[in-house]
């Protein structure tokens, strides 16, 4: 992981200095990067801070494109988020749970980052007979 996270680096340190992306990369840093492999293809995920990730914004589509190139895998970027538990009667918890921090809506918002460029407009669950949830974006 490490590795790949140090290639990465490198990476864009290359972009940096080439392309004409020169000088709009400096401020992007990275938290992570992890590969996976789904149904036979490889694609990198890069993690990236939160506070970072407006300002990545910006770049998304060029940096996504010149990195594909590079490593010739997709390649995704997502917010470095964090889940907090639910407060119970247990966990005594001095302040209030940000919106921003429950299950919910962390996991739409790693949805929003999967699919970045676009916008998603409509969402559908569906709730099979053994109880289990489809959500159609």
């Amino acid at each position: 992981m490490a590795d790949l996270l140090s290639q990465i680096n490198e990476a864009v340190l290359e972009l940096d200095s080439k392309s004409d992306l020169k000088g709009s990369l400096r401020e992007i840093s990275f938290s992570g990067a992890r590969e996976f492999e789904i149904t036979g293809r490889k694609s990198i995920v890069i993690f990236v801070p939160v506070p970072l990730w407006r300002t990545l914004q910006r770049v998304h589509t060029r940096l996504v494109r010149e990195l594909e190139k590079k490593f010739s895998r997709h390649v995704l970027f997502l917010a470095q988020r964090r889940i907090l538990a639910k407060p119970t009667r247990r966990s005594r918890q001095k302040q209030l749970r940000p919106r921003s921090r429950t299950l919910t809506h962390v996991h739409d918002s790693i949805l929003e980052d999967l699919v970045y460029p676009a916008e998603i407009v409509g969402r559908r669950t569906r709730v099979k007979l053994d109880g289990s949830h489809l959500i159609k974006v």
